[in-house]
């Protein structure tokens, strides 16, 4: 059985973490196949969304592989780091918009994993938590970089230092996820978001991805001159005349991608 599956369907790639007998906890062939995959999503032009899941109905991912860590040495732990970061860089690097589809529990890595993604959707049973101080560890992933640049440096703090788990609503009220929906339609749900953000011009959806990106990482005057250099650019490619064109002839737009 493999690890991971990809599917794709109108426009939108759906990666699914398949060790549920694990929770799909996250090992180093788990890590290197999503790594392959993510990268090659990347260079796909018939595909605007990826979305990631896990299988099962108990976890998205419940974290790295206790079993596999246990022996690591310190020069095997930086390297599986290295790889679990890698992973999430390939997310966030790709041109795509990546949505985390949480239906369970994400813990750990998961959380990381989810993290790594531009939306976060969790199923009403979803938990997210940063228990690695339960272990003898930090987070590895980029869960202390990333979760505070979401939340805030105080939830944070809490969160990493404590190992306490949250559920779907604490997640929502902190501004860890977007949405949260019912578990019977949960990933229906996630799909219409999938496919709404599919149909839009994908030339504004990349420039629009990349633009937030950079700009979190710089000062307001410098992330609205990115803003302001991504805007002119969009008037250099088709989708802009085609975009404005459908709008005032009262049709749906026919992007060039």
């Amino acid at each position: 059985m493999a690890v991971l599956e990809t599917k794709i369907s109108e426009r939108i790639a759906t990666i699914i973490f398949n060790r549920p007998d694990s929770l799909n906890a996250l090992n180093l062939e788990t890590l290197e196949f999503f790594h392959t995959t993510a990268k090659e999503l990347a260079e796909r032009k018939d595909v605007s969304v990826i979305v990631v899941t896990g299988a099962g109905e108990k976890a998205f991912i419940a974290g790295a592989d206790i079993k596999h860590m246990q022996s690591l040495s310190p020069l095997q732990a930086s390297r599986f780091g290295k790889l679990g970061q890698d992973c999430l860089f390939a997310l966030e690097n790709a041109p795509q918009i990546t949505i985390a589809a949480v239906n369970g529990f994400a813990l750990g890595g998961g959380c990381e994993f989810a993290m790594g993604c531009d939306l976060i959707y969790a199923s009403e049973k979803a938990k997210f938590g940063q228990p690695e101080v339960n272990l003898g560890i930090t987070p590895g992933f980029g869960g202390s970089q990333r979760l505070p640049r979401l939340v805030g440096p105080m939830k944070a703090r809490e969160m990493i230092y404590t190992g306490e788990m949250i559920d779907a609503q604490e997640a929502l009220r902190i501004g860890l996820v977007a949405r949260v929906f019912p578990a019977a339609e949960f990933l229906g749900k996630v799909m219409e978001v999938a496919k709404t953000i599919a149909s839009k011009g994908p030339e504004a959806i990349r420039r629009s991805k990349v633009m937030m990106r950079d700009g979190l990482g710089t000062d307001l005057v410098r992330g609205c001159a990115i803003e302001r250099d991504h805007f002119a650019l969009c008037f250099a490619h088709p989708d802009q005349k085609e975009g404005m064109s459908a709008f005032l002839e009262k049709r749906k737009p026919n992007w060039r991608d």
